[in-house]
């Protein structure tokens, strides 16, 4: 069919119509959704796995940090037992083989004896601000980590938003398309629609023509060809061509005046009679059908008429032609047929029907009259009796305690009169 598309995908034919540009556009919206919905259970995902991963990178730096402080406080505790230890044993040993050690020598193994509580402490002092130094070295390295998963989820973010309008650009350039693309295809139907609606107007024209005149000859113009859509030949009772008319079917918006001029040059080449010119739009200076410039205009629903009065037009003409040829003879014949007998009991006959039907139409209309003149007497004296109650009701209880009219408020004058 001309308005059904076919589409060059899956070669299913639809009807371009309102409906396509909100189905397509429904089917797009629900992609979209559906896009956005998987981009945010996506984003779900890697940001619970950042998390977890950010977690065990926190687990696993403080066991290595808690495995560094103790391997190193092991070390230094070792080492400083080891050289306190053979500090200590050999001054032991030098006291047990010199007992008559001077005081300075104790003196000395004390102060020895206090700086190592004072390695002691200074160790453990060490070891606190070791500690302290991790404790920051962490916080500092989880603050930069978390900063650089924001930045990247931050970017990540970025990207998918702009992923997102380019995605929804995308839907929309597609949506632009197919409506320019439903609006050429209506557009080309309408074309091809008009196109068909011309020609479907000359064929049901042929057709009134033949049905109305079924003697005449109707021909179509072949599609191409110059001249008139379609010519009728007019012949009589006889069958004897009397004539032409030339037609020629138009179904636009406007009138155009150069139709006149080519279907005058169509008249003279083919020898017609009279022109018809079939229009949707008449003329602006022609309110209903009529003649001009040797053509008659008409529309559709006043060519059966003008065709018929233009077609006894052309057969009284040719019969008065031929009525002067032995005109002497013919009225001679027609004085002998008027004043028989024959035509006067023929005449009689319609004049006797025709009284009779007068008769009994004035017999209808005086029984109806007489009868209407009846109802109209009962009428009036029923309004008269309603509009004396109505006095005697509105006397006693007010005029607005009881709606006593018969007729419509419009109305009620005539009951005042």
């Amino acid at each position: 069919m001309i308005n059904n598309i076919k589409c060059p995908n899956c070669g299913h034919e639809f009807e371009p119509n309102d409906a396509i540009r909100d189905q397509v556009k429904k089917e797009l919206n629900s992609k979209a959704e559906e896009w956005k919905k998987e981009k945010d259970e996506e984003f779900k995902k890697k940001e619970a796995a950042y998390a977890k991963q950010l977690s065990e990178k926190d687990n696993e730096l403080t066991r290595k940090l808690a495995a560094e402080k103790e391997a190193i406080t092991k070390q230094l505790k070792d080492q400083l037992q080891q050289s306190i230890a053979a500090d200590y044993a050999n001054e032991l040993a030098m006291l047990k083989d010199k007992t008559t050690t001077s005081e300075a020598k104790l003196k000395e193994a004390q102060q020895k004896e206090l700086e190592y509580l004072k390695k002691e402490e200074s160790l453990k002092e060490k070891e606190r601000e070791l500690e302290l130094t991790i404790q920051r070295k962490t916080v500092e390295l989880r603050q930069s980590l978390m900063e650089q998963i924001q930045k990247e989820e931050k970017e990540k973010g970025n990207i998918k938003d702009q992923e997102y309008q380019l995605r929804t650009r995308e839907l929309e350039k597609q949506i632009e398309d197919q409506k320019k693309l439903v609006d050429e295809m209506k557009r080309k139907a309408e074309q091809g629609s008009m196109q068909l609606q011309g020609e479907v107007q000359e064929l049901i024209l042929e057709e009134l023509l033949r049905s109305t005149f079924p003697f005449d000859k109707v021909e179509e113009v072949g599609k191409g060809v110059r001249g008139a859509d379609c010519i009728q030949t007019v012949r009589n009772q006889f069958g004897i061509e009397t004539g032409k008319i030339i037609y020629e079917s138009k179904r636009t918006k406007d009138f155009s005046n150069e139709w006149i001029e080519k279907l005058k040059a169509d008249m003279r080449t083919l020898g017609a009679d009279v022109a018809i010119i079939v229009t949707q739009t008449l003329p602006k200076d022609m309110q209903q059908f009529g003649e001009k410039e040797g053509v008659y205009i008409c529309t559709y629903m006043e060519v059966r008429s003008v065709a018929l009065l233009l077609r006894n037009t052309i057969l009284k003409l040719f019969d008065a032609k031929k009525s002067q040829e032995n005109k002497g003879d013919k009225m001679v014949m027609l004085y002998d047929y008027l004043t028989n007998n024959e035509f006067n009991e023929q005449w009689k006959a319609i004049r006797e029907g025709f009284m009779s039907m007068k008769l009994s139409i004035q017999k209808e209309r005086d029984a109806m009259e007489k009868l209407w003149k009846s109802r109209e007497k009962q009428l009036e004296k029923v309004l008269l009796n309603a509009a004396h109650i109505r006095g005697s009701i509105e006397g006693i209880a007010g005029s607005d305690a009881v709606n006593m009219n018969l007729l419509e408020d419009d109305n009620n004058s005539l009951l005042e009169d």
